[in-house]
Parts: structure tokens; sequence; C-alpha cells
């Protein structure tokens, strides 16, 4: 099929949906007739969006600005799924710029483990093709000099099938379809906080006036109407359980407990990002390090010192994560609104994070040498990843952190006292979290800010 050149904002992603649509059903209908010839033409569909002309524009832009005129595309999949975010980001692309939109098929085959309606697991044979780890990369992403000095430029962070994996990695790690996923997501690793949480989302949907629609759970249920909580089954088989409190415009809040550990906060956040959400947010529990601290006391990260190395082949381990100041704001005003007069409980510091979950049974000198000279006041395992991949993939990130152990102290974590500290701290630290998701997308504009977008290796969208 010709491209068509000359398309309007509405008219480029309506033509994208269309092709992906058919190209699915096109494979769909291979599959059960075994004439697989006919799968050359199962495509992902392409956009290309001509700058003509560079001109400088509005400095305090987020997105929609280039570096040069040229050629900007990129091949997508899903774009149903990412419609919205398309038209917004083409819009701002094409009101600072004399662009042309152009749409068509590209060249790279969609495997049929990745469409809907097909078994996955069959090898269809040498003309049909499989998953390949060759187009799943983060070369856009991480700037590659290679990406960005080709003859086109690219458009968007990620390829087809980096797509297509994320999707599928997280409809098994989470127990839910992607489709549902909210634009503001919290990551716990305590069942305790998804318990609080569903039932904040069961008070809301009984609550008319309620913006939320809907609540998804990882077995597949969804709660639209007035349910009592003990009827629910929480029970998850999933390693990353996901709970999706729903709106109408998607800009509800997603809540995955993630586990333990700097490995699965980059395991989940590589495959969220994808999916472009506004904003993650991690609520968890921390060590304090400073003896004026008390159990419950909360620590608002605003640096993040990385002892984790996860990341470290990505952004070199000096490199500062800083802190998102409009995620900072809205998280203290939401502690004051929770709280109330206690603010003394709350103080902003540098979060350090470890692999290690016991790092405090290190010899007395060991502790000494390691902390000399840090700026840390708390440690944790996922908080450094999470804001880190948050930097590097363009998504505001935040962390809020209760204390529940003094290791250095005489207060380490034991069964009694944890759980105590768990009972009075559970529901205020998530609600938290739920207040400032809540403020924040009354107003997503303010997290699309300059902060987050790089001096070299940049695309046009956010």
């Amino acid at each position: 099929m010709d491209h068509v050149k000359g398309l309007d904002v509405d008219g480029a992603v309506d033509k994208l949906m269309e092709l992906y649509r058919t190209s699915c059903q096109l494979a769909r209908d291979v599959v059960t007739s075994g004439n697989f010839e006919r799968y050359k033409d199962v495509r992902y569909p392409k956009i290309s969006v001509t700058v003509k002309t560079w001109t400088p524009i509005d400095r305090t832009a987020p997105f929609g600005y280039v570096d040069e005129a040229g050629t900007y595309t990129a091949v997508l999949s899903r774009p149903d799924l990412m419609a919205d975010y398309l038209r917004a980001q083409l819009d701002a692309l094409c009101a600072n710029y004399d662009t042309d939109i152009t749409v068509g098929y590209s060249e790279e085959l969609i495997p049929p483990q990745y469409i809907r309606g097909i078994e996955g697991g069959t090898d269809y044979g040498p003309t049909v093709p499989r998953p390949t780890l060759d187009s799943v990369h983060d070369a856009i992403v991480d700037g590659h000099w290679e990406a960005f000095h080709g003859p086109e430029k690219p458009l968007f962070h990620f390829g087809p099938q980096r797509f297509d994996l994320a999707c599928a990695r997280l409809e098994h790690y989470t127990g839910i379809e992607v489709d549902s996923l909210q634009k503001y997501i919290l990551f716990t690793n305590y069942a305790m906080h998804v318990t609080e949480f569903v039932r904040f989302g069961l008070r809301e949907l009984a609550n008319p006036d309620t913006r939320y629609t809907a609540l998804r759970l990882p077995n597949g249920e969804t709660v639209s109407d007035t349910v009592a909580f003990e009827d629910l089954d929480l029970a998850s088989r999933y390693q990353m359980p996901r709970y999706d409190l729903i709106t109408a415009r998607g800009d509800g809040i997603t809540m995955i407990n993630i586990g333990v550990g700097p490995s699965n906060a980059k395991t989940i956040t590589d495959s969220l990002a994808v999916l472009r959400p506004e904003a993650w947010i991690m609520i968890g529990h921390c060590a304090g390090l400073d003896g004026r601290m008390r159990i419950g006391d909360l620590i608002l990260g605003n640096a993040y010192e990385r002892h984790d190395g996860v990341l470290d082949e990505h952004i070199r381990p000096d490199s500062p994560i800083p802190a998102v100041p409009e995620i900072q704001r809205t998280l203290e005003k939401a502690v004051n609104k929770v709280y109330g007069s206690e603010t003394s409980l709350m103080r902003t510091g540098t979060v350090l994070s470890t692999a290690d979950r016991n790092w405090e049974w290190k010899t007395p000198r060991d502790l000494w040498e390691w902390l000399r000279g840090s700026t840390a006041a708390a440690v944790d395992m996922e908080s450094c990843t999470l804001a880190a991949n948050g930097y590097r993939y363009r998504v505001p990130y935040g962390s809020l952190l209760a204390v529940s152990d003094l290791p250095l102290h005489a207060v380490p974590k034991l069964p009694a006292g944890a759980q105590a500290f768990y009972s009075n701290s559970k529901e205020a630290h998530v609600m938290c979290a739920v207040r400032a998701m809540e403020q924040l997308a009354q107003n997503p504009s303010r997290l699309r800010t300059r902060k987050l977008r790089r001096t070299i290796g940049e695309v046009p969208f956010r």
C-alpha cells in the first residue's frame, strides 16, 4: 500500500490505527487459512513527520521541538492504545513547525505472538517472523549515536517490538492486560498497602460524585458497583499484582506490588515506560539513619545515592538524579493534608538504595566507612532505581518512605515492632500518595517540564 501524505493530526492517528487493525486481521486470516505466503503484508504502521524549516520556538516548551529540520519517523505498535498521546504530541510538533505528515506501512513484520487472537507459541514456518531480541533495545532512550545520525531521526522513544514485548511482560507480571493501566502509578512492596488502596477504591465507587468508574483486580475481575471488601478475592498468583482504579480518561491511579529489590524496580519500569505514564511514585519503608528520627516518620526523597548497581550501564553511578519539584511539592501538601498539624514527622533527605537487604549486618567499622561522607537520611532498596529509570525514560518520579527501623540506633526491624508500626501507618501512608496523584491529575501539564529532557539524544515526543 502506498504511503498517504499530507495528513492532518487526526487523520494521521486514524490512519495508523486503521493500518494496524488491517495487519492484525490479515494475520488472523492467514493463520486460520494456512496461506502463510500472505504474511509478508502483516506489517507495523509507520509515521513520518517532515519538519521543513527549523525556527526558534517558545523556550519553555517541554516537548514538540526539534534541534534541526529533517524527517522524524516512528514505527508503531498498538496506536489504538496510544491514540490520545499521539494526538497530543503531534499537535504540539505541528503547531511549532511547518510540517508534512505521511503514514503508511513499514517494512517490519508483526510477529503473530504479539497479535491478540492468535495462539502465541506456534512456529508457523519460515515466512512468518518470530519475536526477535535484535529489535528490542533502548538505543533511542539511551541516546546511542547511530539512533540519531541516520537519514531519518527518531520521533518516539521505542521501536514496535520493544513496545510489544514490554506490554506482554506487563501482562505476565501483573495479571492484567495493559489496556486499563492508568497514567498515575504507585509502587509498593507490601500487600497491606494494596489492601488500603482497594478499600479506598471501593469507598470511591460507592460515592456518586466520584471520578472513578471501576476497579480492576489482577485476577481479571472488574468492580464497578458497590461491593463489600470481604467479598473480593485479592489473592494473586502473579509476581507483581496490579490494581487499576480507572477513570474515563485513563488518568486514574494504578498500584503495583513490585516485590523487593532494585532488579524488580527496573524490570517493571522498563516495561511501563513504553506507555508514557504521567508519573510514578514509590511508597515503601526505609531505615532511618538519624538518631532523632522515630518509627513512622516520613522521608520525602529529594536526592538519590545509587549503590544498587542495576542501572550503571545506562546511567553513570556518579550522575546525579535530581528530584522533580512538582512531585515534591504535591507530596508535601498531601502529607500536610492527611496528617494535619503533625508536620514534624516528615523530612526531606537523600535516599540511598542498595541491592543488599542485610546491609546493616556489616561490622560497625565497615558501616562507618560506608556511610562516612554520605548525605543519606534513609536506606531502602528500590527508590533510587525507580528514580533513575524515571529520569532515563523521562517519566516524573518521587518517593515517600516511612521509617520502619533505626538499625544504627539500636532499633532494628523486629516482628512485634514492625507489625505495630504497619498497623498504625499503612492507611495514612497510602492516602498521602493517593491524594498527591489526584492533585497532579487535575493539572498534568505541570509535570510536563524540561527538567527530564537531555542536552543531546532527545526525541520530539514526551
